[in-house]
């Protein structure tokens, strides 16, 4: 099994800044991926950034420029992720997912889910 482990979440006013880690271990042959999704109450689960193992990172357009991905190590059966979250708004405000794509073995792989942290930015 692979259990995520995220921290870093709560309440920080608007232009505020919060930083969240996820700590992926266990069956970990090698990780693909590690990524954060956001779910806002009422509103589909959204990718909001992904890094690769190789080192590439991605960001969805409501996030770009604000938000930096880090961390990640494809050869280490323990990887973590950081997500660096500056110029907060109240558009922000939701739970917060990491998302872990590793292999468990040399041809199987998997996504893994961490189980929320809660980001409210509220004055």
């Amino acid at each position: 099994q692979v259990q995520l482990v995220e921290s870093g979440g709560g309440l920080v006013q608007p232009g505020g800044s919060l930083r969240l880690s996820c700590a992926a271990s266990g069956s970990i042959f090698r990780t693909i991926a590690m990524g954060w999704y956001r779910q806002a109450p009422g509103k589909q689960r959204e990718l909001i950034a992904t890094r690769t193992s190789g080192g590439s990172s991605n960001y969805a357009d409501s996030v770009q420029g604000r938000f930096t991905i880090s961390g990640i190590s494809g050869l280490s059966a323990q990887s973590t992720v950081s997500l660096q979250m500056n110029s907060l708004q109240p558009e922000d405000t939701a739970v917060y997912y990491c998302n872990a794509r590793v292999y468990t073995d040399s041809s199987t792989w998997g996504d893994y889910w961490g189980q929320g942290t809660q980001v409210t930015v509220s004055s």
